[in-house]
């Protein structure tokens, strides 16, 4: 009876046309509010989804690391007892420093990054070559792959020179670098590839052989400087952390994807969270127009208030009616803003009509991914607003008195 009444309230012409218009009025705004949601929430649900699988190629599914220090002893019988554990798919021995790098008169810093033949099934970086090839080398002829961001800067051309790049890093028993031919360890790399997945990336790592790493650093055979790993499918990250902290004890800091890049994917998050409080002021300027629309409907309907209060309607039911009221205001405005949303999320991703200006961008226009979750969120923000904005009307003609006059 509640929802009968408030929908023939919502439908019925009115005395006063403005009250119809103050009405729909309230429906497009909590409309366009909704839309608006949807569509930032999606844009930057691809956002983030972009940025994690571009961070996956790179980071491993979980990576093992001094807690201090820089490097870990890992003995042959270890690494064995690591593949052993449940979830754990491949394991990579790492050995990364930063060093110098020459390239005719281009010099810069980098790290280094010296990886085993295991290393292209714990990440996908060697999917990610755009020059050349991934080939790190061996003992006869050590080779190296780029950030192409750093073969710019050194002025390398990997596909139609061989030249070699200079290696220098820190002798690890130098007691002064008064004299750089004894403070400084020095090899040779010749590039074979380039490979982009973010500037972060791009423009700070060189991979290379770990044998090369061992010798230049003076490491010896069961010292690295941490263990990468990727899990099986449907391995749950924390879990497997779990299981391998518990086999390797506390000297081992041990963390997952999400672990290893915790500051970024917090920034995300953040920032996903202040753009939803701010786009629900929208709907909150259109609680405004609710509250108008409802407290002009109430003393329209203020002779049918008090011959429900007659017949014996309580004032809760009369409350209900107009909370009703509403809640059908903002259904509908939240009905037309999801189809509206969803359409322009849909199109986006068919046809990437917004473009993402500049070239440095991996994809050409907007990722977008809209999830149930977001749709969730805007409708409880929705009914908590629309509760709120018509609650003081609601309440207004509960209080309402009886006035019926003798005839």
């Amino acid at each position: 009876m509640i929802w009968q009444f408030a929908s023939r309230y919502f439908r019925a012409k009115k005395s006063t046309n403005a009250i119809n218009i103050i009405a729909w009025v309230s429906v497009v705004a909590i409309a366009v509010g909704a839309g608006a949601l949807i569509v930032i929430l999606s844009v930057f649900n691809g956002f983030e989804g972009l940025v994690r699988s571009l961070y996956s190629s790179f980071y491993p599914s979980v990576k093992v690391s001094p807690v201090t220090g820089k490097t870990i002893l890992l003995t042959p019988a270890q690494l064995q007892q690591i593949k052993a554990v449940p979830g754990v798919a491949h394991i990579s021995r790492i050995i990364e420093e930063r060093a110098v790098l020459s390239y005719g008169e281009d010099k810069t810093i980098a790290v280094l990054k010296g990886v085993d033949s295991q290393y292209n099934e714990v990440t996908s970086v060697k999917d990610k070559v755009v020059t050349g090839r991934f080939d790190t080398g061996n003992e006869d002829a050590y080779r190296a792959v780029l950030g192409i961001e750093l073969e710019a800067a050194l002025g390398i051309d990997i596909e139609h020179s061989s030249a070699p790049v200079d290696v220098y890093v820190p002798r690890r028993t130098a007691g002064s670098f008064m004299v750089p031919n004894e403070a400084l360890n020095n090899g040779y790399l010749v590039p074979t590839g380039a490979f982009a997945i973010q500037q972060e990336f791009n423009s700070k790592y060189v991979i290379t052989h770990i044998d090369f790493m061992r010798k230049l650093l003076e490491f010896s055979p069961d010292e690295i400087s941490a263990l990468e790993i990727s899990s099986t499918a449907g391995t749950d990250a924390n879990a497997l952390k779990g299981r391998l902290q518990d086999l390797l004890g506390n000297r081992f800091r041990i963390q997952t994807r999400y672990e290893q890049n915790q500051a970024l994917y917090a920034i995300m998050h953040t920032e996903k969270w202040a753009v939803y409080v701010i786009l629900s002021f929208i709907l909150v300027i259109a609680a405004f127009n609710m509250i108008g629309s409802l407290s002009m409907l109430v003393i329209e309907k203020r002779k049918d208030i008090t011959i429900l209060k007659a017949m014996g309607a309580r004032q809760q039911l009369i409350m209900r009616i107009f909370l009703a009221e509403g809640l059908i205001i903002a259904g509908i405005g939240a009905a037309f803003g999801f189809g509206l949303g969803a359409l322009v999320c849909f199109i986006q991703q068919r046809f990437g009509i917004i473009k993402l200006e500049g070239a440095s961008f991996l994809v050409d226009a907007y990722p977008v991914s809209m999830h149930p979750g977001d749709f969730g969120l805007v409708s409880i923000t929705i009914i908590v607003i629309g509760l709120a904005a018509s609650w003081y009307p609601a309440k207004k003609a509960a209080a309402e008195g009886v006035e019926l006059k003798a005839t």
